[in-house]
């Protein structure tokens, strides 16, 4: 199937994984076969998992994806690989639309963080003011934010897989 070719191509192999310092901690669990195997079920679930991992505003997202990819025993590198989509070009346009969602499920209003920023402010001045004011906005919008877009991407990827196999399937009927 192309779409699982696509995948073993520019997914890590299991040795570069494995040799990572930080997944080493699970050494353990990365011998159970099926956090390797490519099917339309784990890599669906691979790829929501690492997606919803990018969301995370702290930045253990890959352990944390390869956490719960272990956990439920889905493709710990489609995992790892949908966990990059939080990156130094994304994480503001993540982040600010998170806290958008957040601030307006909790009432507030746009102008209220822009009020309380104090002209040269060190980063312990900042923490103090502004992000003890932000994280809860920001956390409930990524969360929202993170669950919708890992089901999206679940569904998306499934459906993707399924019209794969159907198109191969009719390929192969046509030859016959």
């Amino acid at each position: 199937m192309a779409f699982r070719n696509l995948f073993k191509r520019y997914i890590p192999h299991k040795e570069s994984i494995a040799s990572n310092s930080i997944i080493r901690l699970f050494d353990e669990y990365l011998h159970d076969p099926n956090i390797w195997h490519i099917h339309r079920r784990s890599s669906a679930g691979g790829a929501a998992i690492g997606v919803f991992c990018a969301f995370i505003p702290i930045p253990i997202q890959t352990l944390s994806a390869a956490a719960l990819a272990i956990l439920f025993r889905i493709n710990l590198p489609i995992a790892i690989l949908f966990s990059f989509l939080a990156n130094p070009i994304t994480v503001p346009f993540i982040f600010f639309y998170s806290y958008k969602l957040g601030s307006i499920l909790f009432g507030l209003e746009e102008n209220q963080i822009t009020n309380i920023i104090p002209e040269n402010t060190t980063i312990i001045e900042w923490f103090n003011t502004i992000f003890l004011n932000i994280w809860e906005p920001l956390l409930i919008g990524c969360l929202i934010l993170g669950l919708i877009s890992s089901f999206i991407t679940y569904f998306l990827i499934r459906l993707i897989w399924r019209i794969g196999a159907v198109v191969k399937w009719g390929n192969r009927h046509k030859l016959k």
